[in-house]
This record gives C-alpha cells, structure tokens and sequence, in this order.
C-alpha cells in the first residue's frame, strides 16, 4: 500500500456572501477530489489543540502525527532547519518577513500594507536581506535568505522571551499595538525600525516603485523558536517517506522527521506555483520505492491571507485538475493500491485574512475498497454531517493508516 497526504492550506473558509453563500471549497469545481468524497470517508479533525496559535507550524505537526503540545519549539527553527542552517540548543530564532508598510514617517504610525511585499521574487529578497544582514547583522545574529519574502534570523545566545505578531494577522491594521513587547524588545525594533530605513532607499525598490510594484520597506520580526527535535517518522509508522513543498516551514518539519525533502522547479508557494511539477514529484517518489508522500499546496492560504475570494476558488479547482488529478490518473502505472488522505491544514477565511482555530475537513480515499454516498463531497458541512470528529489531530494520521 502508497500513501499520499496532500495538505491544501487554508482552504477551510466560512460561507461567503460573494459566492452564493457557499465556502469556496462547496463553490469550487472539484470533480476529482469529489469522487474521492463519494468513494471514501469524510470526518472532521481539530488540528489545532486548544490554547495554541492557529498556524500551520502547530497544523502540520498535527497532519504529520507528531503532538504539538509536545514537540513544538516555534516555527521559525523549522524553516531554518529546511534552509540547512546548523542550529546549536543555544540558538534563536525568527522569521523575518519582507513586508510593504505605509509612508508615515513615524514607524509605529505605520500600516501592515502587505506582508509578503507584493509576493517578492525570491532574487529581489536576496538582495536586499544580504545587504541587510552586511547592516545591521553582527557577530550573535545574522540574516539568513529564504524563498520570497519570508527569511530567517538566528540570534546566538539569545532569548526568545518575546511578544511579537505575525504580519499577515495585521493586514490593513497601524502597527503601533503590535510592535515587539518583553524585557528585550528594543532589539528587535530596533531592528526593523532601522532596516526601514536602509530599505526605502535601495535600488531593488526605487525598481519596483517604478514597475508599479510594492517596495519591501521593512522587515517584520516574528515567529521565534528554539532547534526542534522530532520522533523519526519511520521509527513511527514503519514507512519511509517523502515532503514536497515550496514551504521552508513544511520542508522543516519534514527534515525534522526523517523524511526525504523533494524540490520542484517553479514552486513558489502561491497560486502561480509549478502544480503540475508537485504532483509528477509525487508519482516520482512512490516509484522511486517510498512507501509515503506527503505534498503541501499553499496557495488557498495566500489567496485567504489577501482576502482574494476568486483566486482562492480558482486555487482549489486547479489543485484539483492540476495536482489531485494528476496522481489519481499516474497511480495506475504503480502496481501498488493506495490511499489518500486530502485535507486542510486549519481554515484561514477570507474575512479574516487570517488563521482560526476550527476543526477542518478531511478525506479518506482508498484504491481497493467499494464504498459509495453519492450525497457525499468535500466540504466543511457534508464533512461536518458525517458525523467523524477526531478530536486530537495528531491522531489523524494513525487512523488513516489503520483504517
């Protein structure tokens, strides 16, 4: 038996006036992941355990059967483990966001216009936190480059004894109440305060001014986290396995584990990502002899996080014909049966623009069995209806293999 998870970020919502009042994932055309609904089984699970944030660092941790009550230590020493920086247990460290603030020339009059900068090129975001890390980097932290605009710093001996916010949870907001709070929080404002500066006057964004795109005019410091430690996935379950995603955090978790992170040309983590490359990877591992595939598809969630209501139903429909599709019609040429569980990582609303902490909806779809409910698709209402609820989401994955 070939297991897949293909984890579609964010795409939980709540009924939206725009589309009929339906959620996206019951607005979109998804033939193929409705025929999974039809011949398998559809239940709730609560991946986020109550008192935790609702992001997907927790979520992931959950999907992938590892308790975050447990084994949590921020999101942020994930991404850095996925960007092949050696941590030592004395090292913290945050996600630096590129991120477009307002023009107010007190910084905490300022507003979160953008947390991702545009969506940043990758090769733009180089630049300018090389040239930062050369500024204001020193000896105990130092900036790391990742994908777009989302980076690393890691602050040796340092202290995670912080307050700080995520960008995309301010959208639209002043910053002045989500600046950094605790004993050392000058440090890290100061910071962002001073990169603004340096930012407002490179040449990469006097460019973007001038192609009407967004300057990444500041950096935004969150996320902090301590070098984490995970069970080996295959000591777990028996299974070696694989991770496919843009995503440095999911690449993280899954180094983490023990299983074999896989890059895919033209993945970029939003709705312009290499669809198609995902899921030909996918099909790739299970020949190459994996006995599971875990793939994380992020553009519902970016979608959500700039209340794009269309462009979060377009995402989920070519997830669909481009990614799920793709798989079901490649899994005759395995001789293996297989199953597959589909499902959000938490919902992001668009109304919200940001995480929640609601359970979400998942499917079972196995090759071999004959079940059918012909009223059965995938949303969070028929799922809901079912009447399946696993409560701790960490759970998930034992009964999906057991099942």
């Amino acid at each position: 038996m070939k297991y897949i998870v293909i984890l579609i970020d964010g795409a939980a919502d709540y009924k939206i006036k725009e589309l009929n009042n339906k959620t996206p994932l019951q607005y979109a055309k998804k033939p193929v992941v409705d025929f999974f609904a039809k011949h398998g089984t559809v239940g709730m699970v609560k991946t986020i355990p109550d008192g935790m944030s609702p992001g997907s660092d927790t979520a992931n941790l959950s999907v992938l059967g590892y308790d975050p009550r447990k084994y949590y230590t921020g999101r942020s020493s994930l991404e850095a483990v996925s960007m092949g920086i050696n941590l030592t247990d004395e090292d913290i460290t945050f996600r630096c966001n590129l991120v477009t603030l307002s023009d107010e020339e007190n910084y905490s009059e300022k507003k979160m216009i953008d947390y991702s900068s545009g969506e940043i090129t990758t090769r733009e975001s180089k630049i300018l936190i090389e040239d930062i890390d050369k500024t204001l980097g020193t000896a105990d932290i130092k900036f790391y480059p990742g994908v777009s605009y989302r980076h690393v710093i890691v602050w040796k001996l340092g202290t995670d004894e912080f307050k700080l916010t995520a960008p995309h949870d301010i959208s639209g907001k002043k910053i002045g109440s989500y600046l950094p709070e605790g004993k050392y929080k000058n440090i890290i404002l100061d910071l962002m305060i001073r990169s603004s500066v340096i930012l407002n006057n490179h040449p990469v964004n006097k460019k973007r001014v001038e192609n009407n795109l967004r300057p990444a005019n500041s950096i935004w410091i969150w996320g902090e986290g301590k070098k984490p430690r995970l069970d080996s996935f295959y000591k777990k379950y028996g299974l070696k396995g694989s991770v496919i995603s843009a995503v440095d955090l999911v690449k993280g978790i899954g180094i983490c584990a023990g299983l074999k992170p896989v890059n895919v040309d033209g993945a970029t983590g939003n709705i312009h990502t290499n669809f198609t490359g995902k899921a030909r990877a996918v099909i790739n591992e299970l020949k190459s002899g994996q006995d599971f595939v875990y793939v994380h598809i992020e553009a519902p969630d970016e979608c959500s996080h700039q209340g794009d209501i269309f462009n979060k139903v377009k995402a989920i429909e070519i997830i669909d014909e481009k990614v799920i599709k793709v798989i079901k019609d490649s899994m005759g040429d395995i001789k293996d049966d297989y199953k597959v569980l589909i499902l959000p990582d938490h919902p992001t609303p668009i109304s919200k623009m940001t995480h929640t902490a609601e359970p979400v909806p998942f499917l079972i779809y196995q090759s071999n069995t004959k079940m059918y409910n012909d009223l059965q698709t995938f949303d969070e209402f028929c799922a809901q209806n079912a009447g399946l609820f696993i409560d701790d989401g960490y759970k998930l994955l034992d009964y999906f293999f057991k099942k």
